[in-house]
C-alpha cells in the first residue's frame, strides 16, 4: 500500500494548477512529465530517496566518528557531506582509480589512512550511480538492469556487516555505528541502511517486470563480506 501512495504522489507532482478566465482552477501538465511513465517517476524518486539515506548515513558516521572528517581535509562535518552529494563533479584522486566496491572496502583496511566514512558511502554511492547508469532523471526510453539494482542492494548488506563485524588488529571496530549496549540501544544505521536496501530491491522488481524478465536471487553469505559487482554487469 505505501508504494501505491507513492506512484499517486508521482502522478500529482505532475500536474500544477492555475486559475481560468471563469476564476475556477485549471489543472495544467508539466511537458517534461509526457515523456515519463509511472516507471520512470517512481525510479526518479527511488534514487532520490537511496541518494539521500545513505548522505544521511554519512552524516551520522561522521557524528559518531569526527576524527573522519578531519583526516580527509574537509573544513567540518557538513562539507565533508556536502562533497559526496557532488561526488559526480569532484576530484577522488585519493582513490587511485579503484571504482565502488574496492573504495567501500578501503574503510575496513588497516592499511588505509584515509577518511573511512568517504570511503565506504562514496563507494556505495557509485554503486547506486551505476545502477541507476549514472542518470538523475528518466524518461521513456531509458532502460535500467535489474541485477544492477539487485547486486546493489545486497552491498548494502555487506556494508551493515563490515560496519558491525570488521576490527582493527587491537580490536576495535574500524567505524562506530549502532550502540549496541542495552542501557542506551540504538540500531538507527541498520534501519536506515534496511530502507535503502528496500528501495533498491523494489526498484529491481519493478524493472524486472517492466523488462519482462524474472531474476534469481543469488544465494550469498553476507559473512562473506564481499560488495558484488555492478557497473560491470550488462
Amino acid at each position: 500500500m505505501r508504494w501505491l501512495a507513492v506512484i499517486l504522489v508521482l502522478t500529482l507532482t505532475a500536474c500544477s494548477t492555475k486559475l481560468g478566465r471563469d476564476g475556477r482552477t485549471e489543472s495544467t501538465v508539466n511537458p517534461k512529465y509526457l515523456l515519463k511513465s509511472e516507471v520512470d517517476r517512481i525510479a526518479d524518486t527511488n534514487r532520490t530517496e537511496v541518494v539521500n539515506g545513505l548522505l544521511l548515513i554519512a552524516d551520522k558516521l561522521y557524528k559518531r566518528n569526527p576524527k573522519e572528517w578531519k583526516k580527509g581535509g574537509a573544513t567540518s562535518r557538513e562539507a565533508a557531506v556536502e562533497r559526496l552529494r557532488q561526488r559526480q563533479h569532484g576530484n577522488w584522486a585519493e582513490f587511485s582509480g579503484l571504482r565502488e566496491g574496492a573504495i567501500a572496502s578501503l574503510a575496513f583496511t588497516e592499511i588505509y589512512s584515509g577518511d573511512r566514512v568517504m570511503a565506504l558511502i562514496y563507494g556505495l554511492l557509485s554503486m547506486v550511480d551505476a545502477a541507476f547508469e549514472h542518470k538523475d532523471e528518466f524518461y521513456i526510453l531509458d532502460s535500467l538492469n535489474e541485477m544492477k539494482l539487485y547486486n546493489c542492494a545486497r552491498n548494502m548488506d555487506v556494508a551493515i556487516w563490515k560496519l558491525g563485524h570488521d576490527r582493527t588488529a587491537t580490536g576495535e571496530l574500524f567505524l562506530l555505528s549502532n550502540e549496541l549496549d542495552p542501557a542506551n540501544r540504538n540500531l538507527s544505521f541498520e534501519r536506515e541502511f534496511g530502507r535503502v536496501m528496500g528501495l533498491l530491491d523494489f526498484m529491481a522488481k519493478v524493472v524486472a517486470d517492466r523488462n519482462g524478465r524474472t531474476f534469481s536471487r543469488l544465494s550469498q553469505s553476507v559473512a562473506s563480506a564481499i560488495f558484488l559487482p555492478v557497473s560491470f554487469l550488462k
